[in-house]
């Protein structure tokens, strides 16, 4: 791991959960150390001065052209992770909302428009609740789930 010194910093981000059906719309990122596909809720960084809310409204506008309605906070995370061989620390506000562009649940990838990386895709339920997908922040994933009511505790 690369000692980072210089940039030790805590990033503030603004995460959303977007449910369609049984599965959720989630950024799908490459860990080039690692060589690790993972994923990652949709949203950003929080700005200096702005609420979180307000942030997340602004990455759902510049990452999918859409708004996003009903939102309504979960909690907050805390995030220690390494990527591309850095030490990253993140507090992550998440949410749970809508997007007002229905016909972006109609697809199953969706390009993220303020950046030539990953495409958003819907990935299902299932999958990160059977380890056949990493999701960022890494979560009590079943816990996580029960909580929000996307799994029966008798399953898994």
């Amino acid at each position: 791991m690369i000692n980072d010194s210089k940039n030790k910093k805590i990033v503030v981000k603004a995460l959303c959960i977007i449910e369609q059906g049984r599965k959720l719309l989630l950024c799908k990122s490459y860990d080039n150390v690692k060589k690790e596909i993972f994923f990652r809720f949709v949203g950003g960084t929080v700005n200096f001065g702005k609420k979180s809310e307000e942030a997340l409204r602004r990455e759902i506008r510049g990452e999918l052209n859409s708004e996003i309605e009903n939102l309504k906070f979960i909690t907050v995370i805390e995030n220690i992770f390494t990527y591309e061989g850095r030490k990253k620390h993140e507090i992550c506000f998440l949410y749970k909302g809508d997007l007002a562009r229905k016909d972006l649940y109609y697809k199953n990838v969706i390009p993220i428009l303020d950046h030539k990386g990953f495409p958003a895709e819907l990935v299902p339920i299932s999958d990160i609740l059977e380890g056949k997908i990493i999701l960022y922040p890494f979560l009590t994933t079943r816990n996580f789930f029960l909580k929000l009511n996307y799994v029966k505790s008798n399953i898994l």
